[in-house]
């Protein structure tokens, strides 16, 4: 084939290849942080300059750009890893650099890297290059190999980024890096980013000491920074000597008073220790420098609500809402000042501002409904929540579950029976509807009723764990069909094996058929995930079937302690005629 030698190629939008990028030369190309340029497709291209190479190349690069212009990348990467193996032309090798990044191509980039650094063995960037995908690749030790020679030949090197991806490596091989960055250190001794990454690494491996011993030594030489003031406070705190930590945050802020992250940090720190008058004024401060800073405004605003400032955080709630900035988090918190001022009318108001799909939306929606039938307002309520769930079945059903528990919590049964009756002739076979009159019928003693709806939804849903538990546990609590219970309850430890409900009433069933060892150990089980006071009265009464009464009494009392006016443990102590 013919040579084709220092031919021009002109890369423009008004030429044959239209807009591609271009890569920059060897003299002039930048390295970013992922120590390779940009490709961006789109964009007027200066001509490249290529070496001597042959017309089946130079028609293999055309080929190339086209695709590029296409937007079939990955075929324009692979054809330019081949042409720049092949011409082994250093402005080619850049351009498939580009290319191989678009496509996260990590195997191309460590061989054009490669071939780079051969090419140009004087060159850092090749070596950066190459350092940053180990990296990427979790190769660290030959990162900081190729780190140390991007340094060798007067290139700069920020090791941070090494710090940064090492926080989950085996502390192990974290010890490995300490080493090599401790010789490095020796080295190169005014590069600062080695000795802070040697003190950030030390940290992560819970060489707390050791790495307050290096950051001493760091300031020796250098003045220290915002960083390097969190970090030291960081070690101090995973140290436990939160007063040294606190100072040095302290002075941190004083010195660097216009960093927001330092400044961010010690507000938190603050909140951390309760000291939440101090937490405010630093957020002030914050909000003074940035009067747009809208998330500190709502730290402020939430403060002010702890602390009982109702008509700061109420100002501050407005002006969020006003800006659209946190305005669904505002209202829920305005919804729940004026509760706390007995101002039922505002408290719904902001309540029912909470925009459906937001984190609050449902509670919000809980909260006003709650308070509205509470105030008698029972059509206003269920307006509302009809109004809302127009058209969202789903939506239709949760509302109607949430609605008849409030109804029923604030005694009114009737109402509540009225609206699932209503809402299951819509919704026959909706278990969550069937659950909901199971809760209406337990309210009301009716167990024949809670049954009748407990054994439809298991007709209809035979692994549903939660009706399987609810009618297994009133059958072995309320009647004498224990070994049908039982049999329920197993059915329903089979699909949730680990729900501490189902556990203790597993181990209850089991007390009423007489095997107490084998209750005794699903009780423990139960009690050990969730020691309320109902599973406290169940463990004693099993403790005192089996003769073990100290044992009992300590389970209960325990319990009374956090509950003293449990009427569980009371019952169970009265029924068994335990002297206190």
């Amino acid at each position: 084939m013919r040579q084709i030698n220092s031919f021009a190629i002109v890369l423009a939008c008004t030429g044959l290849i239209g807009c591609a990028a271009s890569a920059p030369s060897a003299e002039t190309a930048e390295i970013p942080a992922r120590a390779m340029p940009t490709l961006v497709l789109g964009e007027a291209a200066p001509e490249i300059e290529y070496g001597s190479f042959t017309e089946d190349q130079l028609y293999q690069a055309i080929i190339s750009e086209l695709s590029a212009q296409r937007g079939q990348v990955t075929e324009a990467g692979n054809s330019y890893f081949d042409l720049a193996v092949s011409t082994r032309d250093i402005t080619i090798i850049q351009r498939a650099i580009q290319f191989a990044s678009a496509n996260s191509d990590i195997n191309a980039l460590l061989q054009l890297g490669m071939l780079w650094a051969q090419l140009e063995p004087t060159n850092p960037q090749p070596q950066l290059l190459l350092s940053i995908q180990f990296l990427e690749s979790g190769a660290f030790e030959q990162a900081i190999s190729h780190m140390s020679r991007v340094l060798e030949l007067g290139g700069n090197m920020d090791f941070a980024v090494l710090s940064s991806r090492t926080g989950r490596l085996d502390p192990k091989i974290r010890t490995l890096l300490i080493e090599n960055l401790r010789r490095l250190k020796g080295e190169f001794s005014s590069q600062n980013s080695i000795h802070l990454t040697l003190v950030q690494l030390l940290a992560q491996n819970g060489n707390f000491e050791d790495a307050l011993t290096e950051l001493e030594l760091l300031k020796d030489y250098t003045d220290p920074t915002a960083n390097t003031v969190m970090l030291e406070s960081q070690i101090l705190q995973n140290m436990e000597r939160p007063k040294r930590s606190m100072r040095v945050m302290r002075s941190g802020v004083a010195r660097f008073k216009t960093d927001k992250t330092l400044r961010l940090s010690y507000a938190r720190m603050l909140i951390q220790n309760e000291e939440y008058v101090k937490a405010q004024e630093q957020f002030q401060i914050l909000v003074e420098q940035d009067p747009q800073d809208w998330e500190t405004l709502y730290s402020i605003a939430l403060l002010d609500t702890q602390l009982e400032n109702f008509d700061r955080a109420i100002a501050s709630y407005t002006k969020l809402i006003g800006v659209d900035q946190r305005a669904d988090e505002s209202q829920y918190n305005l919804g729940i000042i004026y509760q706390e001022q007995d101002n039922s009318e505002k408290s719904i108001e902001h309540f029912r501002q909470v925009r459906i799909g937001t984190n609050n939306f449902l509670s919000a929606q809980q909260q006003a409904t709650r308070l509205s039938i509470r105030s008698g307002h029972l059509v206003d309520a269920h307006d509302w929540l009809s109004q809302l769930s127009r058209g969202q079945p789903r939506l239709e059903v949760l509302f109607t579950t949430i609605e008849s528990t409030l109804l029923i919590q604030e005694e009114h049964p009737g109402a509540a029976e009225q609206l699932l009756n209503t809402a299951l002739n819509k919704f026959p076979n909706e278990t969550d509807l069937l659950f909901a009159r199971v809760l209406y019928f337990d309210s009301q003693s009716d167990p024949e009723g809670s049954e009748s709806d407990l054994m439809q939804i298991i007709r209809m849903q035979p692994e549903d764990s939660r009706a399987l538990n609810h009618l297994g546990y009133m059958l072995a609590d309320q009647t004498t069909r224990h070994d049908e219970a039982l049999e329920l309850i197993e059915r329903a430890i089979a699909v949730s094996p680990d729900e501490p409900a189902i556990i203790d009433s597993l181990g209850w069933a089991l007390y009423k058929v007489g095997r107490h060892e084998e209750a005794l150990v699903q009780m423990r089980r139960a009690f050990a995930a969730f020691p309320d006071d109902e599973v406290a009265s169940h463990l004693g009464e099993v403790l005192w079937a089996l003769e073990r009464f100290d044992e009992a009494m300590r389970v209960w009392q325990d319990a009374l302690k956090s509950d003293p006016e449990s009427p569980l443990i009371a019952e169970a102590m009265e029924r068994l005629q335990v002297a206190e």
